[in-house]
């Protein structure tokens, strides 16, 4: 899996890669097998002597790009494209993937309308710069965004979470605020969820699944100033199987969830499987994840999900 940088302090160079990783590792329980793929937090004093070890040595998969006070932990982000240039030089070179948080920071820009004046004002230019550069726009959350996917080549793709394929702004905004809805980018008008249906299920290869699954305890989300964040790790295939099942698309769940991904990034697919199946009744929402002073609350998708894993 994935396993973005945004960490206090950032994974900023392949030295703290490798610890990450190691912490990682040193925490998985006997016998459990898990292979993450480290990525760095691009910089504005990003080395691109630094990018190059990492992703040769095979260490770092991807860089990251958060714009500064996009979103949780960026504040050590990028606010000038053109200082990492020479970053993405070395990139493009290479094939390394370059991963992207799509959203303005300016004030003036309403906060439903970041994700579009992002790509109008810093992607298109950024692409037309590096032609050849791979870009995944990451948890995309607007058609605009989808339109702009499918007006690339094969150098872009993004990825789509299960919750942005679940909820609307609704969720969030309506009845009463709901922290454990807000996310960033935060979940748009219903229109933009049934364009990021429709690209999930169309079999485009690219289009594939990213949780951006973000455990942040209760405390932090119950309050006056609540982190932005989804915790959607524990049923994210068992709810993205069910809105495949409702879009009469389970044909192509499996390429969404397991073969475009790897595909895009070069990298072979998984060859173990893990086995789905739809149950008679509907699933128990998971239960939180309990830390050692705190919980963490399972995203509900509020609906019948009748999918579960069966190992």
């Amino acid at each position: 899996a994935i396993v973005m940088p945004n960490l206090q302090p950032p994974v900023v160079r392949t030295a703290d890669a490798q610890a990450y990783r190691d912490a990682i590792l040193a925490a998985l329980p006997n016998q459990q097998q898990f292979q993450p793929l480290m990525t760095l937090y691009m910089t504005e004093t990003t080395e691109a002597a630094d990018v190059k070890a990492g992703f040769e040595s095979g260490l770092v998969t991807a860089v990251k790009l958060y714009p500064a006070g996009a979103t949780t932990n960026s504040a050590a982000g990028v606010k000038d494209l053109e200082k990492i240039y020479p970053v993405l030089e070395t990139m493009q070179e290479m094939g390394m993937p370059f991963l992207v948080h799509g959203e303005v920071v300016d004030p003036a820009v309403d906060i439903f309308d970041r994700e579009a004046v992002f790509i109008e004002t810093k992607l298109i230019p950024l692409r037309k710069q590096f032609p050849q550069l791979k870009i995944v726009f990451e948890h995309l959350t607007t058609k605009d965004g989808v339109d702009y996917v499918l007006s690339c080549d094969s150098h872009t793709a993004a990825t789509l979470t299960p919750h942005h394929l679940v909820i609307n702004r609704n969720a969030m905004l309506v009845g009463g605020i709901k922290p454990h809805y807000y996310c960033l980018p935060v979940a748009k008008r219903e229109s933009h969820r049934l364009a990021l249906r429709a690209a999930a299920v169309s079999g485009d290869r690219r289009f594939f699944l990213g949780t951006d699954s973000a455990p942040h305890p209760i405390h932090a989300k119950e309050t006056a100033c609540g982190c932005a964040g989804i915790f959607n790790v524990a049923n994210a295939l068992a709810v993205t199987a069910q809105v495949f099942e409702q879009e009469h698309a389970l044909d192509q769940f499996e390429r969404f969830v397991s073969f475009n991904g790897p595909t895009f990034y070069g990298l072979p697919v998984n060859t173990k499987r893990l086995v789905l199946e739809r149950q008679t009744e509907p699933q128990a929402i998971p239960t939180n994840l309990k830390l050692s002073n705190t919980e963490v609350q399972a995203f509900d998708p509020m609906m019948d999900v009748y999918w579960a894993v069966l190992n």
